[in-house]
């Protein structure tokens, strides 16, 4: 007499255990949208400069030929408008063959958060300079210092001058 069991093994995720079903719809998953390229402001003091060399060109052929393959990533501003952390040399593409829009990923991070993703996104570029290399690490070093520092152990009554 042979039973036929059959038992599911998959285990949940971690993320599923510690977080509610309206989090998992909802929450987590950041936005991508077609944004017209007049709403996209470059990152404060972005580091890499956007050359018109080779390789622009080799990227303006393909945003002809098959757009944007892959979204920038783009923070949303007070104004309505967004902060463009990584896409700045295909927003020039773009710009060149006369797209009005870019597809890109919405996702709504603090200024380190940003200044990682921006340094992260654009540090493994094969023709970078020294300095907009050292600079790029300088303000993600800055930004990770910032991270995690704790702001109320301190009060101000108890501080001295």
């Amino acid at each position: 007499m042979s039973k036929d069991r059959t038992t599911d093994f998959t285990l949940p995720k971690l993320d599923d255990l510690f977080s509610s079903q309206s989090e998992r719809e909802n929450g987590k998953m950041p936005d991508i949208k077609d944004i017209s390229l007049s709403l996209l402001d470059e990152f404060p003091n972005h580091p890499f400069k956007v050359r018109d060399d080779e390789d622009m060109l080799k990227l303006i052929e393909s945003v002809s030929e098959r757009g944007v393959l892959v979204p920038a990533i783009v923070r949303p501003k007070a104004d309505g408008r967004y902060e463009l952390l990584s896409g700045h040399r295909r927003k020039r593409a773009s710009e060149f063959v006369g797209k009005n829009n870019m597809r890109c990923i919405v996702s709504d991070i603090d200024d380190d958060a940003a200044t990682i993703i921006m340094v992260d996104s654009n540090i493994q570029r094969e023709h970078i300079l020294p300095s907009e290399k050292a600079f790029a690490y300088k303000m993600k070093l800055d930004a990770m210092n910032h991270q995690g520092l704790r702001t109320d152990l301190t009060f101000p009554e108890l501080e001295q001058s």
